[in-house]
Order: structure tokens, then sequence, then C-alpha cells
């Protein structure tokens, strides 16, 4: 009997999404999906790039680039890209702690226009994009951050959102909090009792 009536809510469960659903796309549920005559001449489209997600530009402030380094490409421009892992002679101010066995500054930085990132596709990302370079290693953080869990976030619940970059709190090369020193605990404050006593 219990497992009977656990059957039917699934069910019912099921018919409410699909028909949910179909509302959401128009049309009711069972029938099939429109497609215009071109739709229907084209070859079908490959697994891949139906499975690619629409990314979605979120409201985030300016990165955090430290005083006259941006436009990298006022310096970069007249540099030929050298993607030789070495010792930099200039930002030599960078200490790289960022998975630096594996990791270099062309990994995440594009070679060829040093203004954008790039990430593992290929795909150029602005700066102000930078979290979809970094949720590609960084997943559930990535996730985490999108839901308001991770870092700060700004806005309404139901309505426009403000982000904050991953390179707001962490240093990109050099993302780990250094350790704090403790603090001594706070004093108990003294009880004052009413009416003087």
């Amino acid at each position: 009997m219990r497992i009977e009536r656990g059957r039917i809510r699934l069910a019912v469960i099921a018919a409410v999404a699909v028909s949910g659903a179909a509302m959401l796309l128009g049309r009711g549920a069972g029938e099939p999906e429109p497609q215009t005559a071109a739709a229907a001449k084209a070859p079908a489209a490959t697994a891949q790039s139906q499975a690619k997600p629409v990314e979605e530009k979120l409201e985030v402030p300016p990165p955090p680039f430290s005083d006259g380094i941006y436009p990298c490409s006022t310096c970069h421009a007249a540099v030929p890209p050298n993607r030789t892992r070495r010792e930099l002679a200039m930002h030599t101010e960078i200490d790289l702690k960022h998975d630096e066995t594996h990791r270099w500054c062309l990994d995440c930085h594009d070679a060829d226009n040093r203004d954008v990132l790039h990430l593992a596709s290929g795909e150029k990302v602005e700066f102000t994009e930078s979290y979809r370079l970094c949720g590609q290693c960084h997943g559930e953080k990535y996730r985490d951050w999108r839901a308001g869990v991770h870092g700060r976030r700004t806005g309404n619940w139901n309505g426009t959102k403000g982000y904050l970059l991953c390179a707001h709190c962490h240093n990109p090369h050099q993302p780990r909090f250094h350790s704090l020193a403790p603090k001594p605990a706070p004093e108990r404050p003294s009880r004052v009792l009413s009416g003087g006593k």
C-alpha cells in the first residue's frame, strides 16, 4: 500500500513537471517541439554544441588591477609572446603560489592579447568574467559563489544581484589567505544593575 502511494506520488510529480515545462515553453504537454523550416532542413547539431550552456554575464565591479598595470597591451603589444616557462624579468612583484608546479602565466593569460584571459577551451574572456576561468578548476567554490554562499553578493534575493570577483578577495597568483594572528578574547562587560545598586 505504502509503495503504491509512493509510485502514484512520483507519477503526479513527474506529470506536473512535464506540464510545467511545456507551459514555460508555450506548448501543451505531449506536443512536439516546433521547428522552423530552416531547422528541419539543417543537419542535427552535435551533442557537444547542444550541451554548451549559455553563460550569463553578471554584474561585477571593475577588477582590482594594480595602478598603471592595465591595459596590459600598453607594454605587451611591442613584446612578442614567449611561451617558455621561466622567471620573469618584469612583474618581479608576482610570486606565483597557485599550483605553480603545473600552472604558469599563459595558462590563464592570453598570449596573443594580454588584455584578456582565456579558458581551457581557448575561449577568450574579459577580466570582468574571470570567475569563469576560476570556476574551471574550483567548481564547488564557483557554484557556491553563484548561489551567494561563498564571497560577497549584494542586491535583491529575487532580482538583480551584484557579485565581487574572486580577485577582490583572493590574489589570483597567491589565492590562499595569509595566516592571521589571533586576537585576545574580548573582555567581559561589567554588569550594571538598574537603580544604581
